[in-house]
């Protein structure tokens, strides 16, 4: 089986799953070829698949079309998943290479240097939000799979828009520890300017009571409302953000630049 050693590596194979194989989002699946054996397996194994509208697309798979979900993307292929239709799990095998089978927000909790500033980040990091996780390619992009969109394996924009893409607003990121990273750090350039109004993804986890001075108060990341703009010389924050019910947030006051983005819902 294939053993991904480098953060780069990972990254790579992410990036040729979604360029250059058919691939369908099936729960649980962690790069099964679509055989009819596969197929009526993964037609029963979870509630998800179970529902009317995904045992369609299961059932219209074609067998030259991988299935993974989110984490089992990454899992697979960290497992050893080379894209070989000729082997039940395309290469992959179950627990294999040291990496234990869990679910994204347990694979989160595994990383290291674990931030929601997005400001730096490295190729090969895990891009997290609840229950959902993907990798960062670089270049402001994302490899993740998602009943969403394409309902695949796809390269998405990451917490800033970009043209041809999707964009994801991840909440944080973090260094897998079962690959190595080469440290070279690349910021994803956000070029969202708020309006007020706006809801926004805040990462930050601290505000402050005037945008001049004050103390920090540490709150929790989460959706948030743009309520006022400050655009006097000297401020040194700008936005003034309080949180929206149901968005995980406390927050309640000014905060730094860089710690929002602009909030756009989707399913995961």
């Amino acid at each position: 089986m294939a053993k991904i050693k480098t953060a780069a590596e990972l990254a790579k194979a992410c990036e040729n799953a979604a360029r250059n194989y058919k691939t369908l989002y099936v729960h649980g699946c962690f790069g099964a070829p679509m055989t009819d054996a596969n197929k009526a397996y993964y037609l029963q194994n979870t509630s998800y698949n179970r529902q009317k509208s995904r045992q369609a697309m299961i059932k219209a798979a074609t067998p030259d079309t991988f299935g993974f979900d989110c984490v089992c993307l990454i899992k697979g292929i960290l497992w050893g998943w080379i894209g070989d239709a000729k082997q039940n799990y395309g290469g992959a095998v179950y627990r294999s290479n040291g990496i234990p089978d869990i679910n994204a927000d347990m694979m989160i909790a595994e990383c290291r240097d674990v931030s929601t500033d997005f400001s730096h980040i490295e190729v090969g990091e895990a891009l997290w939000m609840s229950g959902h996780i993907g990798i960062y390619i670089g270049d402001g992009l994302g490899v993740e799979c998602t009943p969403a969109w394409k309902n695949c394996v796809q390269i998405t924009a990451v917490n800033a828009p970009k043209m041809g893409y999707y964009r994801r607003d991840w909440v944080k990121h973090g260094k897998l520890p079962w690959v190595t990273y080469t440290a070279a750090q690349t910021p994803v350039a956000t070029g969202y300017k708020p309006a007020l109004g706006d809801i926004v993804t805040f990462t930050g986890r601290k505000h402050y009571a005037n945008a001049w001075t004050g103390s920090a108060v540490p709150c929790r990341p989460g959706r948030a409302k743009v309520t006022a703009l400050c655009t006097a010389k000297g401020a040194k924050r700008k936005v003034h953000l309080v949180a929206v019910a149901g968005g995980g947030s406390d927050v309640f006051g000014w905060v730094d630049e860089g710690t929002y983005t602009k909030y756009t819902s989707v399913t995961k």
